[in-house]
């Protein structure tokens, strides 16, 4: 099982979004002398449910959380910056599979837990032209590319796991006296996280609901 999740892990690796993060982290680099980096630890709550490509079973949302380091780089003058970080988020949802004539004898509602390591790259706008009052209170929103690597999940006989997913997030929040903010965020799942393993191409992607608040340093 232990190499399994590490081949499973290096197939994600070498995907193309590994390409992009190459890509991203030389961008930083090319522009991280007149940045302003600033770093802090994230706590969080998200509400999760899995989209199938085909409405056989119903699914009811479920409640997970989530920890890490939070990192910002604001572009002085211009007001755009990127959000990035590397933090452990639990998903989960309850299957109704008891609802579909083929499990039916044998499940009935399964509680899938997926527990990640996320890492998000997303572009920010913070609004901060507000002579001052931005010192207290400034908006901003962001939007970017979620990559998800599956660490660990529950157990559930019937669905085999994807190993990692990609996701496409897009959110708003508010800077607190200038060191903490909080934010809002749904993310779309883009490629599917689990399938069902005796149906052909019945996969799940996640749809996810996040509230996070950051405290920089």
């Amino acid at each position: 099982m232990f190499y399994k999740k590490v081949n499973l892990l290096i197939k994600f690796m070498n995907r193309t979004p590994l390409r992009f993060i190459i890509f991203f982290l030389a961008l930083l680099g090319a522009f991280g002398a007149s940045a302003q980096f600033r770093w802090g630890p994230t706590v969080g709550v998200n509400f999760n449910s899995f989209k199938f490509k085909q409405k056989i079973l119903t699914v009811d949302q479920g409640f997970g959380e989530s920890a890490g380091i939070n990192g910002e780089m604001m572009f002085p003058g211009i007001g755009f910056g990127i959000d990035l970080g590397l933090r452990y988020e639990q998903l989960g949802a309850s299957l109704n599979m008891g609802d579909f004539p083929m499990w039916e004898d044998s499940y009935g509602k399964e509680r899938i837990y997926i527990h990640n390591i996320q890492i998000p790259f997303h572009l920010k706008f913070k609004y901060t032209r507000f002579q001052g009052f931005e010192d207290y209170l400034a908006p901003f929103v962001f939007g970017g590319p979620t990559f998800d690597i599956q660490v660990a999940y529950g157990k559930c006989d019937a669905m085999k796991f994807s190993g990692g997913d990609l996701g496409l997030t897009a959110g708003v929040g508010a800077e607190i006296l200038k060191n903490w903010q909080l934010s809002a965020s749904y993310t779309w799942g883009m490629t599917y996280a689990l399938k069902a393993k005796v149906l052909t191409d019945y996969s799940a992607k996640n749809r996810t609901w996040d509230i996070r608040v950051t405290y920089f340093f």
